[in-house]
């Protein structure tokens, strides 16, 4: 049965001349289009301010650019943040690949600096942040009068110790201190080949593979490497196999870049060889003892350490650092089989593009 609208029992709107349900559904209508007014309204109004901003940066980079083609040639045509943005953004927030290089940087730093560049074309920008912010700060970390000082490479925001526990490379250590007999045994072989019936050990003389410090005398430093600045040493891994297997089945052995080594150092009796900086932070110097009489001593950052022989020590050589013998002749050199692992804080990406820019070819 339908039901009439006038017998519907509402008041009659004057305002409208209609009836009081037309009015309302008026109503409704009209505050649904000022809603519909007023959102695009909104968003009209923030897609100007977007395109204004995006307006006043393209502006910015072509002015920018602008001013890098008129101007010196001797400046590189890359853009800069200043330091102000540096600190409240932070190193990553910057383009990388658009960041100026500082101009009191050497000549390697430069070169090294090229390589990252040509490194993140081949590959990425990602994970390069803390090595590009090394590079360019460098320049004035060697100006900087500190107790960790690495002269080639400083990884900014990396934890580090003089000395490190064992548990930063457990499985490494582990590996050295299970095979020192076998070490040892072919240290002494090759050892016992530079030794002189009247004139003692000579090394060099009797096997190449020798370098000794001349400047030290016999009472110096020699090295019997392996590995030097990445690269394998054939004939001394030859003389030494099961040592070379060894060094293979390391983990964290840095092998592949100029950063990384590994041998047999000799320091004789009565030598001294201190107040030196290694070369980067991005890596820890693992010691073997092989034969340490007493008397000798490491001290690293203002630590000293003795070693002991057939376990390791893991040392940050990019501190301050100290190497002594104070013993007698009597006693013999002190031997220590030192072999260079990545820093454990160093991530995977990190180690690649290291490897790219270290290359022992660059």
């Amino acid at each position: 049965m339908d039901w009439p609208m006038d017998l519907l029992p509402l008041p009659p709107c004057a305002e409208l001349g209609v009836h009081p349900l037309n009015g309302l559904l008026w109503t409704l209508l009209l505050l649904f289009l000022w809603y519909c007014y007023r959102v695009g309204k909104h968003k009209s109004g923030s897609r100007r301010s977007v395109l204004s901003r995006a307006g006043s940066c393209a502006g910015a980079v072509c002015s920018a650019t602008s001013n890098v083609a008129t101007g010196d040639r001797g400046t590189p045509c890359i853009t800069m943040e200043t330091g102000e943005e540096e600190q409240g953004r932070g190193y990553l927030t910057p383009v990388l690949s658009h960041a100026l290089f500082p101009a009191q940087a050497t000549a390697s730093g430069r070169k090294l600096y090229a390589a990252l560049q040509e490194y993140a074309k081949r590959y990425s920008w990602a994970g390069m942040g803390r090595i590009h912010k090394g590079l360019r700060e460098q320049a004035t970390l060697n100006d900087r009068s500190s107790i960790q000082k690495p002269h080639l490479f400083f990884l900014p925001d990396v934890p580090s110790i003089p000395f490190f526990p064992r548990d930063a490379h457990r499985h490494d250590i582990e590996v050295l201190e299970a095979n020192y007999p076998i070490i040892l045994a072919e240290f002494q072989g090759v050892y016992q080949r530079g030794i002189d019936p009247k004139m003692g050990w000579t090394g060099s003389a009797a096997h190449p593979g020798w370098h000794i410090n001349a400047s030290c005398g016999k009472k110096g430093q020699a090295v019997f490497p392996l590995y030097s600045a990445g690269v394998c040493v054939a004939g001394n891994c030859r003389s030494c196999p099961c040592t070379y297997r060894t060094l293979l089945s390391l983990r964290t052995f840095i092998s592949s870049n100029s950063l990384g080594a590994a041998g047999f150092w000799l320091l004789g009796p009565g030598a001294t060889l201190g107040g030196v900086y290694g070369p980067t932070n991005t890596r820890l110097r693992c010691h073997l003892g092989v034969q340490t009489p007493p008397q000798c001593e490491l001290v690293v950052g203002g630590e000293p350490q003795c070693w002991s022989e057939g376990h390791c020590l893991l040392v940050d050589d990019s501190f301050l650092h100290t190497v002594s013998h104070n013993g007698v002749a009597e006693d013999g050199p002190r031997v220590i089989f030192s072999v260079d692992l990545w820093h454990p804080n160093v991530a995977a990406a990190e180690r690649q593009a290291l490897d790219y820019i270290f290359c022992p070819d660059q």
